[in-house]
């Protein structure tokens, strides 16, 4: 179990040539997303309750689901193997497969994010959200990450090998991505869950449980 302060990167979005004027568009149906920009937690705080959606950037025009109605899949072009570095260890064993998505976009795989941008600064303490990873149901193990300027893992954000819920701080107006690595292909159900507390007040608000869906491809 872990709580993690992950600093986010402002202006990520207008980086990747997005164009974002008006909300975004709603969609209701089963749709797979397999490559490009999305945010899969995305925060908005809406009718005293904080919400999480999937912004998915990777067209014209920025689209939001819900967690359910989406399955993220990790294509082929993900699988490497662990490196012998003993600093990705948490992977498991060196030479064995893992299916990473990337930190770094990589314009044929799922590029995947966290964005906060729809909070605005002020309405919650410290601007910031516990986004709680609740539970990880697969044939492996998830971990969730961030490079160092070497591109070596720097800070372990997720890791259902070593005990969950594990918690990411967010914080109000701000973007960044991880990298997401799984160790086993197949299907994972992930459950997770924001919580914070009203600046005004104190009190505290949070989301519904989310439950996603990762398809990795061998």
């Amino acid at each position: 179990m872990r709580n993690t302060s992950l600093r986010l990167l402002i202006g990520a979005t207008a980086a990747t040539g997005v164009l974002m004027t008006g909300g975004p568009a709603q969609a209701a149906c089963l749709v797979t997303l397999d490559h490009g920009h999305v945010d899969v937690v995305g925060l908005a705080y809406e009718d005293g309750a904080l919400e999480i959606a999937v912004h998915d950037e990777s067209g014209a025009e920025e689209v939001e689901y819900a967690p359910e109605d989406v399955r993220l899949r990790a294509l082929p072009g993900a699988k490497t193997t662990i490196p012998a570095d003993p600093s990705y260890a948490f992977l498991g064993t060196a030479g064995k497969p893992v299916w990473i998505l990337p930190e770094a976009q990589d314009p044929e795989l799922l590029w995947a994010g966290f964005g906060a941008e729809e909070l605005e600064s002020g309405v919650l303490q410290d601007d910031e959200v516990d986004v709680s990873f609740l539970s990880v149901k697969g044939p492996g193990r998830l971990a969730v990450y961030t490079d160092d300027v070497f591109g070596a893992p720097e800070t372990v954000l997720v890791d259902s090998g070593d005990g969950l819920p594990d918690t990411v701080d967010l914080h109000a107006g701000e973007h960044t991505h991880a990298n997401w690595a799984f160790t086993k292909a197949g299907t994972y159900t992930v459950k997770v869950k924001a919580a914070a507390h009203l600046a005004a007040s104190g009190s505290p608000v949070s989301s519904r449980v989310v439950t996603y869906t990762f398809e990795v491809q061998k």
